[in-house]
């Protein structure tokens, strides 16, 4: 709310009397709490030690012995819509996050932008003297905004974090990362054989944003949003980490489950009657159409596996556990610094998970992740023959379907479902100074709406009615600050709303009812689907389906799941397939897709969203370079990486194209003629034939006006990633397109000059685009 001006005015500045007020900085309250969230990334209910899990993170334990363990916190089973709850104390819904950021369907519940009038707490907090800071994950933007081009107003910049350093999209190479710094991308500092990781680059970004600050107001708290990119796919972890783990889950994942139950028992995580929910509960179940449950979210069992297939789901895990105890470690070094320098015991922190673990590795995992994007099933030969490189810049892993299951155990299912397997996540609150209960366990239900609002009650800030100028939608969420005092405090929340992806819950004062619906499985008829019906008081692990006991209080329930539905903007519902989801043509775009793109050197790294889409049609790439030396080489054009991507380059004075399948196949067509010094039109001609999937067609290499190379090759039907590496021009940064490259990266290409790229997918001839590229060289 603007600040009324209260001094006097009059002709002569010496005859007036000023007011400073108006134009003040906001000042916190003294000795305010400063506010740490710690957001991890589909960890799973059961992997780390406070909630029964085998993999050591003693960082971890030390937040949960200075504070409280959640037994029963929930999310809403997928990334951008738990993130949204969890800044804004609003329902995802609400918040236009029903799915991820870049699979929005343009409906209020599904649009990828948080409405303004939806406050983050960043926003609330930054105008009351708090310094706000975001370090990683964001996907709260969506895809036509991730560009120079676009407006910033979502970015997290946009959004009241007055400092920011990660990627803004679901997912990247904790390798070669998609960074951005405040609101523009930039290089990662150094290399992966340097010993570069990005949890490692967050941790030290996240300490100098304290110090930056601290050094000159060191009273002035912060709200720091830590959101590391583990343990999303891919699981990159350096080798020592993993190595910590080896044999260690040799047993299989049935055995793990067994043993992690046992252990939630002691721990008091569970009730002694409890039961363990059964592995592949819906496997048998059929659509109203009869199509089957979808393949990829059936379980193997370890019994039906060969000993080779073992040895590689196994590594699997010990990969996770690496990248998991790691990030541990780095979150103990920020831990360590807020101690060391007297911050930690008036921090706020809440650690939590944003959903249960992943289930995108289908029943075999996957050494390459894009290829779940794309449609095209993992191939277990090929997984095994990159075993020893699992976790390293060399694959973009994930694990089996198996271990997702058994680190949400005693749960069933995982991200995406909204049985508990999905949304029943780890939460620890620690705050040294404000709760005096140390190491206790938690069991009243919550919600990631709920965390925000609970931080305005310890900070003593009610949501101003009025943010930025925009009237604010009332906080969805409860404050669960009263749970601070004792496990016996009543359940301050009562209804919690699910939906995500066709899979839809209800919980309403301890009963929940759940649509047995695959998510993105492409199966409509949400009218016939059948739904269970459980205690969750006396059966927590969905093990009992009471549905034909109390037919009357599930339909109470559906009905209530439609009524809050009405209230949270939570139709219509999309249970759309991932290539049908990514490939979106309405999808909205920075600028009118057009026919032909112009691309120059020494411009930012352009978004594959942003970027000219080559998929599944006829194109033409043309350079206009001036060679000056006969040596002459480097990349020319690059798009991708090595797990999907295509380059055009000049090595060994051949001109060169390369289109990486997938990461499955590296298809090289090389000149047959020698590159020629002078200006030059350097071209690559893909024409496509027939209509299947994947597109198939010649390609062909040009030199001017003559044809110098020719091969077939396939091309991805999809994205190149989820959120990659996207289009350069006379360089190719981050992880390569291709092995090809001899020189130093970024292959950068010398002994000449790239003038400008232009991509063609008209459909043009190629003669009448090569004599226009020739008229446009020459005016030049």
């Amino acid at each position: 709310m603007a600040r009324t001006f209260n001094g006097t005015i009059n002709v002569d500045v010496r005859d007036s009397v000023p007011d400073w007020e108006p134009y003040l900085q906001p000042t916190a309250p003294t000795d305010a709490p400063n506010v740490l969230y710690i957001v991890l990334d589909d960890v799973g209910f059961s992997a780390m030690q406070p909630w029964g899990g085998l993999i050591e993170t003693p960082h971890i334990n030390r937040l949960a012995s200075n504070g409280l363990t959640y037994t029963n916190w929930h999310t809403t089973a997928l990334c951008s819509p738990t993130r949204s709850c969890l800044i804004t104390g609003r329902n995802h819904t609400t918040n236009g996050m029903a799915c991820i950021a870049e699979a929005t369907t343009g409906f209020p519940n599904s649009n990828g932008h948080i409405p303004f009038e939806c406050a983050t707490i960043a926003e609330v907090l930054g105008e009351r003297g708090w310094n706000t800071y975001l370090l990683g994950k964001w996907h709260l933007c969506p895809a036509d905004e991730m560009n120079l081009a676009s407006t910033k107003r979502n970015w997290p910049v946009g959004r009241g974090f007055e400092r920011f350093y990660g990627f803004l999209g679901g997912e990247t190479n904790q390798w070669y990362p998609d960074l951005v710094y405040d609101n523009h991308p930039v290089e990662q500092p150094s290399w992966p054989e340097d010993g570069y990781h990005l949890t490692t680059d967050l941790t030290d970004r996240a300490i100098q944003f304290v110090q930056d600050a601290k050094a000159i107001a060191p009273d002035k708290p912060f709200l720091m949003y830590f959101a590391p990119g583990a343990t999303h796919a891919p699981h990159h972890a350096p080798k020592e980490w993993i190595e910590r783990f080896r044999g260690r889950f040799d047993e299989g994942y049935e055995r793990y489950r067994e043993q992690v139950f046992a252990r939630q028992k002691e721990l008091g995580i569970l009730p002694a009657h409890a039961e363990l929910s059964p592995m592949n509960t819906y496997a048998d179940e059929r659509g109203a159409d009869g199509t089957e449950w979808p393949p990829l979210d059936v379980v193997r069992p370890w019994d039906s596996l060969s000993e080779d297939e073992r040895r590689l789901f196994c590594r699997m895990a010990e990969v996770y556990a690496g990248f998991l105890a790691h990030t541990d470690h780095e979150i103990g070094r920020l831990l360590d610094f807020l101690e060391n320098s007297d911050q930690l015991a008036n921090t706020i922190v809440v650690l939590v998970s944003d959903n249960g673990a992943s289930g995108e590795g289908g029943p075999n995992g996957s050494v390459n992740e894009n290829k779940f994007f794309n449609g095209i099933p993992d191939d277990i030969e090929d997984n095994l023959r990159q075993l020893d490189e699992l976790g390293s810049p060399a694959t973009y892993n994930h694990y089996p379907v198996g271990w997702a299951w058994a680190f949400n155990t005693p749960f069933k299912m995982w991200k995406r479902y909204t049985f508990e397997g999905g949304v029943a996540d780890p939460m620890i609150v620690s705050w040294p100074r404000g709760i005096p209960a140390r190491g206790e366990l938690r069991h009243q239900f919550v919600h990631a709406t709920d965390v925000v609002p609970t931080i305005l009650d310890c900070l003593g800030i009610e949501l101003p009615a009025v943010v930025k100028g925009f009237p604010q939608v009332p906080i969805e969420g409860v404050s669960f600050r009263s749970t601070f005092a004792g496990d016996d405090v009543p359940t301050p929340k009562e209804t919690a709303f699910f939906s995500m992806l066709g899979s839809r819950a209800i919980w309403h004062q301890g009963w929940k009812a759940v649509a047995v619906h695959p998510t993105i499985a492409g199966w409509g008829h949400y009218d016939k689907d059948r739904w269970e019906l459980y205690d969750t008081e006396h059966d927590p692990t969905e093990s009992h389906d009471l549905a034909t006991e109390h037919p009357d209080r599930l339909r109470q329930l559906v009905n209530l799941w439609f009524h809050e539905a009405g209230k949270y903007h939570g139709l219509p519902l999309m249970d759309l397939t991932a290539r049908e989801i990514l490939a979106d043509p309405d999808r909205p775009q920075v600028v009118p897709v057009r026919d032909r793109y112009v691309y120059r050197p020494g411009t930012a790294e352009i978004p594959e969203s942003a970027a000219v889409n080559l998929r599944n049609r006829s194109f033409t790439i043309t350079a206009l370079v001036r060679v000056d030396s006969p040596d002459a080489e480097g990349v020319l054009f690059s798009q991708g990486a090595c797990f999907g991507g295509h380059a055009l380059y000049v090595r060994d004075r051949t001109l060169r194209y390369v289109n990486n399948f997938a990461g499955i196949d590296e298809q090289l067509v090389t000149s047959t003629a020698e590159i020629p010094v002078g200006d030059v039109v350097l071209s690559a001609v893909f024409v496509r034939d027939g209509d299947g999937l994947p597109t198939t067609g010649t390609l062909s290499l040009h030199v001017g006006e003559q044809k110098v190379g020719q091969a077939r090759i396939r091309t991805q039907p999809g994205n190149f990633s989820l959120a990659g590496e996207g289009l350069n021009v006379g360089k190719d940064p981050g992880e390569p397109v291709t092995g090809d490259y001899p020189g130093s990266r970024p292959y950068p290409f010398t002994g000449g000059v790239v003038d400008q790229v232009v991509v063609d997918v008209a459909g043009t001839p190629f003669l009448d685009l090569e004599k226009e590229a020739a008229a446009m060289m020459a005016r030049e």
